[in-house]
């Protein structure tokens, strides 16, 4: 049986459980410039702290430690640590020519983490994370210009496809296109991720998640819920579902429409709140998991997590809360 059919099986029987977030849990560590560059990039020119993807090689103990608490709190499925791991985004850094070689360290240490945690009874699965790029294909930037923009389609379909090629080379089972702002960069991604699987003989299923940014209740290019599904749903992806910027007060109502639209799985994975003054996220896990599993009971999910501010304890609540709930029909 391949991945996806795996995955659709499973899906069949229980709402499965995403992680929480990997940028909260590396904030903790209070890591500082020379953690971040270790002694491979010890002299490297320019400031690399808040780099969180260069981890995975200066730090990977760190890294390997986070996926295994959100393992041991009951996730299914964890995601890569490589969130901005493309060439355009890592150019920043001058960090371009690692791209490929992080994405395969990010993969390969999701990987160990997720066999040594799977049973026979309840199989691990690894997420390979294709972020949603800094820069954006829709929108100018320059208001004297409205055909201006920072990067064309077909660079990020190149970005894509060399980080596809490495989370595949790490051993990734699905290929978790999350954080999607840009429908246009979403559609570059499953471009570049299913042009990788034509030439390399190998096929992933695919994970969809975009991001509602406002109290529009649009993405920041402007679609609707729908509109956002509809756009992307040639792609044929094992889940469709939101995640980021909204905490499950304000996210419900896009999620039960998108439940109430979508033709394969939905999945959300919130944040835990909106930011307070400190830019911190105060909802606490049992706060979170009540909606959620709310969430649950009407029918709404196949598969569940946190993003910003979630940890550990928040995934444990949300997988006692939704253990007993029957997943969405699809």
């Amino acid at each position: 049986m391949s991945v996806r059919e795996t995955l659709l099986s499973l899906m069949a029987e229980r709402i499965l459980v995403l992680d929480g977030a990997m940028g909260t849990m590396i904030q903790r560590h209070k890591l500082e410039e020379e953690d971040y560059r270790g002694e491979r990039f010890a002299d490297w020119e320019t400031p690399l702290k808040g780099m969180n993807d260069l981890l995975v090689l200066t730090q990977p103990e760190l890294i390997a430690g986070i996926h295994k608490q959100y393992l041991d709190a009951g996730a299914d499925i964890i995601e890569t640590n490589n969130f901005n791991a493309t060439p355009s985004d890592l150019k920043r850094y001058g960090l371009q020519d690692f791209a490929y070689e992080i994405n395969v360290a990010a993969a390969r240490l999701a990987k160990q983490c997720a066999e040594e945690a799977s049973t026979e009874d309840k199989p691990r699965f690894v997420a390979g994370v294709l972020g949603p790029n800094q820069k954006t294909a829709s929108v100018s930037v320059d208001v004297n210009d409205p055909g201006a923009r920072a990067i064309t389609f077909d660079e990020l379909v190149e970005d894509y496809s060399v980080a596809t090629r490495g989370l595949i080379e790490g051993g990734a089972d699905i290929i978790l296109i999350e954080t999607v702002f840009d429908t246009l960069n979403a559609k570059a991604a499953v471009f570049g991720a299913q042009t990788v699987f034509d030439e390399d003989a190998i096929e992933l299923p695919i994970m969809i998640s975009g991001t509602i940014t406002d109290a529009s209740g649009r993405t920041l290019t402007g679609q609707v819920t729908e509109a956002f599904y509809n756009s992307l749903r040639h792609a044929q992806p094992l889940t469709i579902g939101l995640n980021c910027a909204l905490g499950p007060n304000d996210l419900r109502q896009y999620i039960a429409e998108m439940a109430r639209v979508s033709g394969v799985g939905v999945s959300a994975h919130p944040n835990a709140g909106l930011p307070n003054e400190l830019g911190e996220y105060d909802m606490e896990p049992e706060e979170m998991a009540s909606h959620l599993k709310e969430w649950a009971e009407s029918g709404f999910l196949n598969i569940v997590g946190g993003c910003c501010g979630s940890s550990p304890d928040h995934i444990k609540a949300i997988a006692d809360g939704v253990s007993d709930k029957a997943p969405r029909r699809m």
